[in-house]
C-alpha cells in the first residue's frame, strides 16, 4: 500500500463530529463516521446533468447527456466532484474485486467476469476486505444489491446441490456467509438483470422476489435499515453500507427495464437530441435504447434522493460520509461499437465520483486521477482508520487530499487500463487462465491501450488519443507519428505495470518498446 506524506496525520485529524462512536488509534482519540458507498451497474460520467451547469461545465471538455438528475445535481454541490475518476479495468467482477480489495485484478482473485465457466475467476477467500476492516474497527457492515464477485457452485439453500438458476454458464450465485468478509447484514444476489423482477438473498439465506423495480425496492431496504426496522443493526456502532444497484446495467430496451414515469420524459425527444456526443451513432441499431438507458439514470437518481432523505431525517447526514460512484461506464453508440464496456474510451473507463463529508470536505470540482484500488485505502483514510489498511492493498490513500486540496500528497500522473479476456480451457470447456489481451495508460491529457497478439504476445493494434485536443477521441493517432510522446507514455506505463506487478512486468510483454 502506497502511503503519501501526511497520510498519518491526515487520517488522525478528523475532528469530534457528534453522536459517534470512538476508538482509540495510536493514543489518539478519533470520532467514526458512517459511510455509505453507492454505486449502480454502468453508470457513465457523463450522465449526471450537472456537468451542464454553471460551477461545473467550465471544469470539463464535454458536453453532459441530456438527463435528469436533480438529486445528484444537488449532491454534487455539497462534495467534491472528481473529474477523472477511472475504472481500471471497466468491467463488473474485476472492478469489485478491486473496490473491496485495494488490489488489482491480478491480486484480487477476479481477472474476469464471475461465472460457473470461470472457476479461476473469484473473489479470495483470504483477501481481507474493506469490509473486513470496518468489521474490525467496530462498525456494523451491510450490503445491498448485486454483487458478482463468486465463482457460482451448486449451494442455493432452497435446493441443497443445486445452481441458483438453471442456464449455462450460471451467472448468478448465492453468497454464504463465511464468504461475506465482514458484513454481518445480507441483502444480496450474484448478477441477475430483471430489473422489474428482482431477487435477494437476506442474512439468512432466504429469497425474496419483491416484483418491484430493483433500485427502488433496495433503497426502501436502506432506509429500513438506517431506521433499524427489526433491530437489523446495533445503533450503538457506526454502520459501513455499500449499496450495488444493477439499472442503468443492461437491459435497456423496454418499461420492462425502467420506471415508465421516468421512460415519459425522454421517448419523444428525438434520439439525435439525446445521443449528442459528436462520437455517438443516432443510427446505429443500439440507438433505441438511449431513453430507457437514460430513464434509468432518472430512476438511479430518485432512489439515491431517498436514501439522502431518510439520512437527513434521522438526523444522521451530518456524521455520514455517502459515496456515489460506478463500476464502469456505457458507450452508448460511441466509438462505432455495441459493447458498453471493457474498453479504455472514457464513456468506458470515467466514472462518476462524488463524496460528501459535510463539515470535513470542502464541496469544489477537483481532477485527481483516481483509480479503483485508491478507493478502499481512501475511504478507510476518511474514517481514521488508515492505520489499519491491509500490506497487500495497492491503491494509494487520497484522503487527505480530498480533506484538503493543497495536502502535501504527489497526485498520480497516470492510471493503468487493463483489459483480459479467457484464457486455456480444460476438455470441459471450464477457464483454467486469463489472457492479458491489452494494457495502457490514461494521464491527465492522453489516453494509449495497447492490444496483443494471443499467439505472438505482439502489439496488434494502439490507440493513442489527445484526450485534451479530442475530449470525444475520434482521431486515433499513429504511434510512429509522436515518438516523443509515445516514448514518455511507454515510460510511464512500465512504471505502473512494475508497481502493479501486473503480468505483463512478469512476462516483459512488448519489452523492445515498453523500458521495464
Amino acid at each position: 500500500m502506497k502511503t503519501p506524506l501526511g497520510l498519518f496525520l491526515g487520517g488522525l485529524s478528523l475532528l469530534a463530529l457528534p453522536g459517534c462512536k470512538t476508538r482509540q488509534v495510536h493514543q489518539t482519540e478519533v470520532q467514526q463516521p458512517n459511510i455509505i458507498y453507492i454505486f449502480p451497474d454502468q453508470f457513465r460520467n457523463h450522465a449526471l446533468e450537472f456537468w451542464n451547469q454553471d460551477g461545473f461545465r467550465e471544469q470539463v471538455r464535454f458536453k453532459a447527456d441530456p438527463v435528469h438528475t436533480p438529486h445528484l445535481n444537488a449532491f454534487a454541490r455539497e462534495s467534491v466532484v472528481l473529474t477523472s475518476a477511472q475504472s481500471n479495468c471497466p468491467l463488473s467482477s474485476p472492478h469489485r474485486g478491486m473496490l473491496l480489495t485495494g488490489m488489482y485484478p491480478h491480486q484480487s482473485g477476479v481477472p474476469l467476469n464471475c461465472n460457473s465457466n470461470r472457476p479461476i475467476s473469484s473473489l479470495r477467500v483470504d483477501a481481507e476486505c474493506i469490509s473486513d476492516v470496518f468489521q474490525k474497527a467496530g462498525y456494523d457492515c451491510a450490503y445491498f444489491g448485486k454483487l458478482h464477485l463468486d465463482y457460482p457452485t451448486p449451494n442455493d439453500p432452497a435446493r441443497p446441490g443445486q445452481y441458483v438458476e438453471k442456464q449455462r454458464p450460471v451467472w448468478d450465485a448465492y453468497t454464504p456467509p463465511e464468504r461475506r468478509h465482514g458484513f454481518n447484514y445480507w441483502y444480496s444476489y450474484g448478477t441477475f438483470d430483471e430489473h422489474k423482477n428482482p431477487h435477494y438473498w437476506d442474512t439468512n439465506g432466504q429469497r425474496h422476489d419483491p416484483k418491484e423495480w430493483s433500485p427502488l425496492h433496495e433503497a426502501d431496504k436502506v432506509v429500513s435499515y438506517l431506521r433499524n426496522k427489526d433491530h437489523v443493526r446495533d445503533t450503538r456502532k457506526p454502520f459501513f453500507m455499500m449499496v450495488s444497484m444493477n439499472p442503468p446495467h443492461s437491459p435497456y430496451s423496454s418499461l420492462d427495464d425502467c420506471m415508465e414515469e421516468d421512460f415519459n420524459l425522454y421517448k419523444d425527444v428525438p434520439l439525435n437530441r439525446l445521443l449528442i456526443r459528436p462520437n455517438a451513432d443516432s443510427k446505429r441499431k443500439k440507438a433505441a435504447s438511449a431513453p430507457y438507458y437514460f430513464a434509468s439514470v432518472t430512476g438511479v437518481d430518485r432512489a439515491f434522493g431517498q436514501i439522502l432523505a431518510a439520512l437527513k431525517e434521522l438526523g444522521l447526514d451530518k456524521n455520514t460520509i455517502v459515496v456515489f460512484s460506478s463500476d464502469h461506464g456505457e458507450t452508448l453508440c460511441s466509438q462505432y461499437t455495441d459493447d458498453p464496456k471493457n474498453s479504455p474510451y472514457a464513456e468506458s473507463m470515467n466514472v462518476p465520483f462524488l463524496v460528501r463529508f459535510p463539515e470535513r470536505i470542502r464541496p469544489r470540482v477537483d481532477d485527481l486521477l483516481l483509480s479503483t484500488p485508491d478507493v478502499m485505502p481512501t475511504l478507510l483514510g476518511l474514517c481514521g482508520l488508515a492505520p489499519l489498511i491491509p500490506a497487500e492493498v495497492q491503491g494509494t490513500d487520497f484522503s487527505p487530499l480530498l480533506l484538503d486540496e493543497k495536502a502535501a500528497v504527489a497526485r498520480p500522473t497516470g492510471t493503468l487500463y487493463i483489459q483480459n479476456v479467457d484464457g486455456e480451457k480444460d476438455s470441459n470447456g471450464l477457464v483454467q487462465s486469463y489472457f492479458p489481451s491489452s494494457r495502457g495508460i490514461k494521464t491527465t491529457r492522453y489516453t494509449l491501450a495497447l492490444y496483443i497478439d494471443r499467439q505472438t504476445k505482439q502489439l496488434k493494434k494502439s490507440l493513442l488519443f489527445d484526450d485534451l485536443e479530442d475530449p470525444y477521441q475520434l482521431n486515433n493517432l499513429p504511434l510512429q507519428e509522436h515518438p516523443e510522446v509515445v516514448k514518455q507514455l511507454f515510460g510511464q506505463l512500465a512504471v505502473l505495470l512494475k508497481q502493479a506487478g501486473d503480468p505483463w512486468y512478469n512476462e516483459r510483454i512488448l519489452s523492445s518498446s515498453i523500458p521495464y
